[in-house]
């Protein structure tokens, strides 16, 4: 394939650098809204072009991938998680997919340690006061929280970003447990001093917070249910940098409004940007919105990653970030 005339299109506007950069080598049909597009926009992009670069919002299904032309070789994913591309389907049309992994690890972690942080310490609650001017001055009992140093700290998912979190936490004098799905090595326990848990119900009955750092996947939807939620002490706190649909939110919900768990710190939802309304309610749950990896360095390393990507594909050769799927 001629890179020269590569056709590219891009379904959301990317950083500056990124795209001049796209510009510079292929033919790309950059999108100038921060929003996904709709489906008869991304038909109208796709239609001529032989890579498309999706990203996390794009509903990138087998009846799409079926009618999106075909001239249609490579889906470049701008992100690291895939689960809104149907890559099987693509894969049997002969279409390659590939993503943008190992770049926002340190990212991902500074957040879920900032919330690991923060909402024991009530720290939503000090700042709504101030901005609400309700703040008298420094009281004995005011805004009592919880230490964390001794605490103990489950991770579910001790991938890169769950090792990452777990040397953060190590450093404040918090305990590291982790499930997993399969064990790390005895070394790398030994360095981080983890301890492991086979069982996930038997970490989930021993940890003060439970930090969620696994992909989203058909066995680890609703992962975090009704049950296992009630397994963790009523003290323990839950914090979700991955993704939304690993816990039930119904289920959690009603169990933070009953004082069944200590409180929960999310940046991300079951349902994307539609956040259940009652969560918003609750002085025990800091929400935000899905900022983990949003930081600039990161953002141009994932653009970096989506044009060597093209560029190796474009070139005759086989992605460094191809997904393939067992």
């Amino acid at each position: 394939m001629n890179q020269k005339k590569i056709k590219v299109a891009v379904t959301r506007q990317l950083p500056e650098p990124v795209e001049t950069r796209m510009k510079e080598l292929f033919d790309v049909n950059l999108s100038n809204s921060p929003y996904p597009l709709n489906i008869d926009e991304l038909y109208e992009i796709v239609y001529d072009c032989d890579v498309l670069v999706p990203t996390l919002g794009d509903k990138i299904d087998k009846n799409f991938i079926k009618e999106a032309g075909k001239n249609l070789k490579l889906i470049a994913n701008y992100g690291v998680g895939y689960d809104h591309i149907d890559v099987l389907s693509a894969n049997n049309l002969g279409i390659t997919v590939t993503n943008t992994p190992n770049v926002l690890t340190e990212d991902t972690a500074d957040i879920a340690m900032a919330l690991i942080l923060s909402i024991p310490r009530r720290i939503k609650e000090g700042v709504k006061k101030l901005e609400d001017n309700e703040w008298d001055g420094w009281a004995p009992n005011a805004l009592l929280g919880h230490r964390i140093y001794g605490k103990r700290l489950g991770i579910l998912g001790m991938g890169r970003i769950g090792q990452a979190i777990a040397r953060r936490a190590k450093a404040f004098g918090i305990q590291i447990h982790y499930h997993n799905r399969n064990r790390l090595p005895v070394k790398l326990e030994e360095i981080l001093e983890a301890t492991y848990w086979e069982s996930l119900d038997q970490m989930l009955a021993r940890i003060d917070f439970l930090s969620i750092n696994t992909p989203h996947t058909p066995s680890t939807f609703h992962l975090i249910n009704a049950r296992r939620l009630k397994i963790m002490k009523k003290t323990a706190y839950i914090i979700n940098t991955a993704r939304g649909e690993i816990i039930d939110e119904n289920a959690l919900t009603r169990m933070l409004r009953s004082k069944e768990l200590a409180g929960a710190a999310l940046d991300v939802f079951e349902k994307g940007n539609e956040i259940n309304p009652r969560l918003k309610e609750l002085d025990n749950v800091f929400l935000l919105p899905h900022m983990s990896s949003a930081t600039i360095e990161g953002r141009i390393e994932m653009g970096e990653k989506v044009i060597i990507n093209i560029k190796t594909f474009s070139d005759g050769h086989t992605p460094p970030d191809i997904i393939l799927i067992n």
